[in-house]
């Protein structure tokens, strides 16, 4: 058995060839839901819906988002109706009382769906009302998201890092409080960051099945380390999860160089070195890296693996994989080692880390 934390498109794109090396059905993949919005009333979860769509052979691999080939018909209503009556299309995000009010799981991350300032396709509208619909009878997001995993015949076991809502809020210099989408979708990333903050997430909890998926060994993939990751780090439990098991990551990073998306911008506005020493540091309890040929970075204590880590396709992704097969298989030679010599690792000081 072997667990991916998957969000934005770099695990995603990971998953690509890993059921190469690694059995499917053997493999859980446990999705950031931060990032998930609540639009016009019904649930819409990116990061699980790419591992969704992706699994289940539909996903549009030119955008990484949505499905291929899906029309937008209602989308294109919503933004004329808009138009016409001079509301335009920027992000309504609802009042105070709104975004704690109605179904709990949408929590902090609620906006109205005039001019709709995400694009929705229509077959990807019917998995987000269908998720509501199930989330609205009585289901659970895990319960939900295991109906729609088994409708697009996923081989992979699925879950949301949490049934409990945790909303990715960004804060710019300019004072601003944006979700996560409104920052990058709409605003394009550019707003200066201030700090991420992970609303509800300290008093939300990692589920059961999540918890034992971590239990297995553990690969990160080239994800971004605060909005992606971040979420599930910030769950009580989760951190401490992974430092009991053996983790492998996958640095996005060659240097100081971020192969896509906005991973430099925000780890510099929490604090962070934007780089994969950046990386690194961000995640203490990782056992090992798998790095770029040609990254510089040296990492004295911990394994590195080295590989061409760039992913354009299923080829690619099957060889970044295998780096990570390798280096999880020397995560595990080591502890061997330790148990020959009577080396007890449970009397090593530990990684800092979140209890």
């Amino acid at each position: 058995m072997v667990t991916f934390l998957a969000g934005g498109t770099g695990t995603p794109k990971l998953l690509d060839g890993a059921a190469r090396v690694f059995e499917s059905t053997e493999t859980a993949v446990v999705a950031n839901t931060g990032d998930d919005v609540e639009l016009g009333g019904h649930l819409v979860c990116p990061d699980v819906d790419t591992v969704l769509f992706a699994g289940g052979g539909v996903l549009d691999r030119e955008t990484w988002w949505g499905i291929d080939g899906d029309t937008t018909a209602t989308h294109e209503e919503l933004r004329r109706l808009a138009d016409e009556v001079g509301l335009g299309a920027a992000p309504r995000y609802l009042d105070d009382q709104a975004q704690t009010a109605g179904r709990e799981i949408a929590r902090w991350r609620r906006f109205s769906a005039v001019g709709e300032f995400m694009e929705i396709g229509d077959r990807d509208r019917a998995v987000h009302l269908t998720r509501t619909s199930l989330l609205d009878e009585g289901r659970s997001l895990t319960e939900a998201i295991r109906t729609l995993a088994d409708a697009f015949d996923l081989d992979v076991d699925l879950l949301p890092m949490s049934d409990d809502p945790v909303a990715t809020l960004v804060h710019t210099e300019g004072g601003e409080t944006l979700h996560f989408q409104e920052y990058w979708v709409a605003r394009r990333g550019e707003p200066p960051v201030a700090d991420v903050e992970f609303r509800g997430a300290a008093d939300a909890e990692p589920t059961d099945a999540v918890l034992n998926a971590l239990a297995d060994p553990v690969v990160i993939g080239p994800s971004n380390p605060v909005t992606s990751l971040g979420p599930m780090l910030a769950l009580p439990g989760f951190e401490r999860a992974l430092r009991e098991t053996p983790v492998v990551a996958v640095s996005p990073f060659v240097g100081d160089e971020v192969f896509s998306g906005p991973a430099a911008e925000l780890m510099a506005g929490v604090g962070r070195e934007p780089s994969t020493a950046g990386v690194a540091d961000s995640y203490p309890f990782a056992d090992a890296f798998v790095l770029d040929d040609d990254d510089p970075t040296e990492l004295p204590d911990r394994h590195v693996e080295r590989t061409d880590t760039r992913i354009d396709d299923a080829d690619d992704a099957e060889r970044v994989a295998r780096a990570c097969e390798r280096a999880l298989a020397a995560i595990a030679d080591d502890a061997a080692g330790d148990d020959a010599t009577g080396d007890d690792a449970a009397d090593a000081p530990p990684r800092e880390g979140a209890e």
